[in-house]
């Protein structure tokens, strides 16, 4: 299985953003959404399970969850936007992964056997932070896979 993970759009769906998650089989949005419509595109591409952030206040975004739990291939995934406001134990709650966004940094580690993945950002530029989407490949044996695709969208 392969899911396409994104974060942070602010309202902005590049159109690189398509081309990058070509054949994925869902799309993951880890909040700050901006606008419902970018939703409704990126369901062209794959359905879409789509988290609120702290941006997203006001409008059908605002009533997004606020966190998720997906179950994929036997690998329970827990969706936030912001890391520092996990409140649980992700290993104790039998979690394998932990995808969030909200810093526009990609990060992708594993800890006690949970992989923390933040695919950054594919909306507006952030400081000279990259501009990147993530895609989760769950293997047929079982392994996740986690990577980060950076977009080329120029110096824009």
């Amino acid at each position: 299985m392969k899911l396409g993970v994104v974060s942070d759009t602010h309202g902005l769906l590049r159109p690189e953003v398509a081309p990058a998650l070509a054949n994925v089989d869902r799309i993951l949005h880890l909040g700050d959404v901006g606008q419902a419509s970018i939703l409704a595109d990126l369901a062209q591409i794959a359905p879409v399970h789509a988290i609120r952030g702290n941006n997203d206040r006001s409008g059908p975004c605002s009533r997004l969850p606020e966190t998720d739990v997906l179950l994929f291939e036997g690998h329970y995934l827990y969706l936030l936007h912001d890391r520092s406001t996990l409140r649980l134990n992700p290993l104790a709650a039998k979690f394998s992964a932990v995808l969030y966004g909200h810093t526009h940094r990609p990060h992708i580690e594993q800890h006690t056997n949970v992989l923390y993945f933040n695919p950054g950002s594919c909306g507006p530029r952030r400081f000279d932070l990259p501009v990147t989407v993530g895609i989760l490949m769950i293997e047929a044996d079982g392994r996740l896979l986690p990577q980060i695709v950076p977009l080329d969208i120029g110096a824009v």
